[in-house]
């Protein structure tokens, strides 16, 4: 992109480590096969070249977007099918790994163990989490 690009050019990236605690934690094995797909922001920087600066981009609590940090304070919604059909993480998993991952998500909520350890979560108005922006001068 550096090398046909004039001006400049603006990656928006996930550094996955920075996801919410409980998304690393119930969503282990997709994010291991998502991290050889992202990266560092770091080595993005370093092959955009240029003068490059990183900036952290917060999550809304209402965001609307389809990935999953976008839940971050509303884990049921990755209990529907149709919210994980549209994110591609699900797709890579091999056969039964969702359906483990859903049922242990499903029975945190289910039995107050993810509010009794996430649930502050729920109150925030936005969440500083995992979104980079990636801008590259020439």
């Amino acid at each position: 992109m550096r090398r046909v690009a004039r001006g400049p050019v603006v990656v928006l990236t996930f550094e996955l480590d920075a996801l919410p605690a409980w998304q690393l934690e119930f969503l282990r094995e997709g994010i291991e096969l998502e991290r050889p797909r992202f990266g560092t922001v770091e080595a993005l920087a370093a092959a955009l070249g240029g003068r490059t600066k990183i900036e952290r981009i917060s999550t809304p609590a209402d965001c609307s977007d389809g990935f999953f940090e976008a839940f971050w304070n509303r884990p049921e919604a990755l209990l529907d099918p149709d919210i994980r059909a549209s994110q591609s993480m699900w797709a890579l998993l091999d056969d039964g790994v969702e359906e483990r991952i859903v049922a242990r998500l499903g029975a945190a909520l289910e039995s107050g163990d993810w509010d009794a350890e996430y649930g502050h979560l729920r109150s925030q108005q936005s969440f500083d989490g995992s979104l980079r922006l990636v801008v590259s001068e020439p």
